[in-house]
């Protein structure tokens, strides 16, 4: 085979291996699911990949995956990472499960968050 040939696959590969890779302080979202089965109300679950720097971690920022201070987490006080959308009131849930983002004319909308520790 041709020096051109393997030239041309070393260059692809390496362009599909950089570009799936996040920049430092980036999330993107992997899967997206809604459930609106039941009446009145819509059940989402998304999971987001990121590449957070030291300190960070991921979490939410109006109402998008973004890299936040890992503090934030580690102490429940979800609405210091700020995210509702834009003129959305944010409320933690009484046991800090999650909070709630009121829009101006009264719907609310809850997040409740799982969890998931790496070893």
């Amino acid at each position: 085979m041709s020096s051109t040939f393997w030239a041309f696959m070393i260059l692809a590969s390496l362009l599909i291996a950089y570009c799936s890779q996040l920049a430092a302080g980036t999330c993107e979202i992997v899967t997206l699911d809604r459930d609106s089965s039941q009446p009145r109300r819509t059940i989402a679950r998304q999971t987001a990949r990121c590449a957070c720097r030291k300190g960070q971690i991921a979490g939410t920022t109006r109402a998008r995956p973004a890299c936040v201070d890992a503090r934030i987490i580690k102490t429940k006080q979800w609405c210091d990472m700020l995210p509702c959308l834009e003129g959305e009131g944010c409320d933690l849930l009484i046991n800090r499960s999650g909070w709630t983002c009121t829009q101006p004319g009264g719907r609310i909308k809850t997040t409740t968050l799982n969890l998931v520790t790496l070893t």
